[in-house]
């Protein structure tokens, strides 16, 4: 018999909690080091040094008298500029990448990415129509909340067709998750094809609008928008995470789930809603960036194996670890000018999708 086998239980457990801990923490640390080298790049360059002492220097508080004069401008250039765009990019990673995570689990399906339910198609759909046909009531609604409008426009689209999807996927109450996932791929591609009519129809000015839209970006970070983002898609994804344990049950099936008190039922809508609220307030803001949660629960999985209560919070982690890493690709490759991000992770994703594929294709004999 193994001596794994004989471990009391109680010391499993701990190990195990051990070994979540190490590789959080490991994930953290590269996380951290990617952004002081990610908040020092750029045209104004700043020190790793530099980067570290004024992240840990409050702003615009009597400390800042400390700060030499020639340092000042990079200071203003971090709190301001870089700062908010590496919140955002933090942000954006983990609500995609946990999104992704329980999407797979949920579907059983390694193959499942939160755009298949529709929701990046919904929100680039209506800031489209906003940008080409909004006219003058969109300038004024501008004017009155200024930078917000856009991007509220593009989360109410996102939550219209998640609600339209689940109306579609949902009889006597039971919502099938099969139904909503082909509903999802109908219906995002219609909001592909109305995309593509806003596109043939806009100016040339609307046209830099609507790249931005279908191709994704940082470029709009500011703190208010980070707040709003943390505000609506930080409280679905710390939902999520809590779901990890009810996930890992629901991987034995629904029928042994349900005996072993799981509502199956309660789970599926808990989880679609928050993954449509998380990648909703991420894509009003970003655009549409791909294949992040595709991509980073396969290298998670990969390294740790299946279980959702290490899996889901280290997504986060390499979520917004390749997003940083994207955005920095993006903005230092052909300087001064910037790529959008999205190009940068398809680049990255489809490569391993199709890797994936014929991984899954051997598995199966084909």
């Amino acid at each position: 018999m193994s001596s794994a086998s004989t471990m009391p239980l109680s010391l499993r457990a701990t190990r195990s909690v051990h070994a979540r801990s190490k590789i959080l923490l490991a994930l953290g640390l590269v996380l951290f080091v990617i952004i002081v080298l990610a908040a020092g790049t750029g045209a104004v360059q700043i020190p790793p040094l530099l980067v570290i002492k004024l992240l840990v220097t409050p702003p615009f508080s009597t400390a800042w008298q400390d700060i030499p004069q020639e340092h000042m401008q990079q200071a203003m250039v971090l709190w301001n500029i870089r700062l908010p765009r590496l919140g955002l990019g933090i942000l954006t990673g983990m609500a995609l990448a946990i999104s992704g995570a329980a999407m797979q689990a949920l579907l059983r399906n390694p193959l499942a990415e939160p755009s298949l339910v529709g929701v990046s198609g919904g929100a680039a759909l209506f800031a489209s129509l906003a940008i080409v046909l909004g006219g003058s009531w969109m300038l004024a609604l501008q004017q009155s909340i200024g930078e917000f409008a856009l991007p509220i426009f593009a989360f109410i689209g996102s939550l219209l067709v998640t609600i339209l999807i689940f109306i579609i996927s949902t009889r006597q109450g039971r919502t099938s998750i099969a139904l909503m996932l082909l509903a999802g791929i109908a219906i995002g591609s219609l909001c592909g094809a109305l995309i593509g009519l806003m596109t043939f129809i806009a100016s040339d000015l609307q046209m830099r609008s609507l790249n931005f839209w279908s191709l994704g970006s940082l470029g709009a970070a500011t703190w208010p928008m980070v707040g709003m983002v943390s505000c609506l898609g930080g409280a679905s994804v710390i939902i999520l995470l809590k779901q990890a344990s009810a996930l890992n049950t629901l991987a034995l099936g629904e029928v042994q789930a349900s005996l072993l008190g799981v509502s199956v039922r309660k789970l599926n809508q808990v989880c679609i809603t928050c993954i449509a609220l998380a990648v909703g307030a991420v894509v009003s803001v970003t655009g549409i960036i791909g294949f992040i949660g595709l991509v980073a629960p396969h290298l998670v999985r990969l390294a740790v194996g299946p279980d959702q209560r290490v899996v889901m919070p280290a997504c986060g982690l390499v979520g917004a670890i390749l997003v940083l890493l994207s955005d920095l690709l993006a903005r230092t490759i052909a300087a001064p000018t910037e790529i959008p991000v999205g190009i940068i992770t398809a680049l990255l994703g489809v490569p391993f999708f199709l890797a994936l594929l014929f991984r899954m294709r051997r598995k199966i004999g084909l």
